[in-house]
This record gives C-alpha cells, sequence and structure tokens, in this order.
C-alpha cells in the first residue's frame, strides 16, 4: 500500500485501542493497524508486552494520503490526544509499553516531527517538557486480531467509556472538520 498517493506514520501514544478509534475516525486516513514497535522482540504477543520487557511500545501504523490530510496535521493530533509529557504513562495504563513516540519512517517524516515537538516547546504549549521519543521506526508487528477495532466493537466496556470515549470527544471538538461525516 506505499504508493504516490499513500505514505505510513508510527506512533506510540498510550492504549492503541485508544489511538486507533482516534485516527480510524480522519479523512485520508486509509487504515490504522494496532500493534508493538520499537523492542527487541520478534512478533511478541499481547501478554508478552504487557509484561514490560520487551522494549515494544502499543502503537498504531497509519497508511493515509497526504493529498487529504498531511503529516503535520496528524501529528498535530497525535500530540493533542494524549499526554505526551508523562514518561512511560497514559493515565492509568503504565510501563514502558504506553511511552509516547514517533517512529519515523523517513527523514523528512524526522525534520517535521523535530520541528512540530520544538514549536509546542518554544509555545509553551504544555507545563512541563515533552518526554516524547522521535526514533527510526525498527520494525512493527500487527497485534492480535481481538485487539482490531476494539473501540467500535466494545463501546459499551466500561474502558471505552472512561478512557477512549473522552478522547473521542476531544478529537470531535477540537478537529471536527477533519473527521469522517458517518463518525460525527
Amino acid at each position: 500500500m506505499n504508493d504516490d498517493m499513500t505514505e505510513t506514520a508510527t506512533f506510540a501514544n498510550g492504549c492503541f485501542w485508544c489511538t486507533e478509534a482516534v485516527f480510524k475516525r480522519l479523512k485520508g486516513v486509509k487504515s490504522v493497524l494496532p500493534g508493538y514497535a520499537g523492542g527487541t522482540v520478534k512478533d511478541p504477543s499481547y501478554d508478552q508486552v504487557c509484561a514490560g520487557n520487551t522494549g515494544h511500545a502499543e502503537s498504531i501504523q497509519i497508511k493515509f494520503d497526504p493529498k487529504v490530510i498531511p503529516f503535520e496535521k496528524i501529528l498535530d493530533i497525535f500530540w493533542h490526544t494524549h499526554d505526551p509529557t508523562t514518561p512511560n504513562r497514559q493515565g492509568n495504563d503504565i510501563g514502558t509499553q504506553y511511552r509516547s513516540a514517533i517512529f519515523f519512517h523517513n527523514e523528512k517524516q524526522k525534520e517535521i516531527a523535530e520541528k512540530s515537538k520544538k514549536d509546542l516547546e518554544d509555545k509553551g504549549v504544555y507545563k512541563n517538557s515533552i518526554v516524547t521519543e522521535i526514533t527510526p521506526i525498527k520494525n512493527f508487528y500487527v497485534a492480535e486480531d481481538y485487539h482490531k477495532d476494539y473501540y467500535d466493537n466494545h463501546q459499551d466496556a466500561p474502558y471505552c467509556n472512561y478512557v477512549i470515549d473522552p478522547k473521542i470527544h476531544k478529537l470531535l471538538q477540537r478537529y471536527g472538520s477533519d473527521v469522517i461525516e458517518k463518525y460525527k
């Protein structure tokens, strides 16, 4: 799917159930896969990653059309739909597997990500320093099937109500014009 019309972005920004739900709602996003990135264990399982000793982070890999939604906009949504100032944690999810990371796929993405991070720091958008790592993608392993479309398949689950729903509401409030109509 890496043709002239599609690019790939890979992020870790907390629970992949949350981040998949956010990014799949955007115009120009072709697919969002939950998975594991940044670690040393080949093809890890969810249980291995949750144990916190694989080096992997729960991540998403996004295929998108940059003519519809540029990487800069995807990054802006990344920054504003999680807390990039908390090391190894997002809300009650704690451990290195929940760290904030941008796994860049090329030098252009690296430059854009570093500039974006610096701009946020210079503007003082966050009270604390941004701890998001910006590192080259070295691996991405797709998560088990039951993680795909988790939010859409379990919207009545307490975790979805208390953790994911607020992220979706934030997305709609701040980026409503970028959201696919059926998700509004």
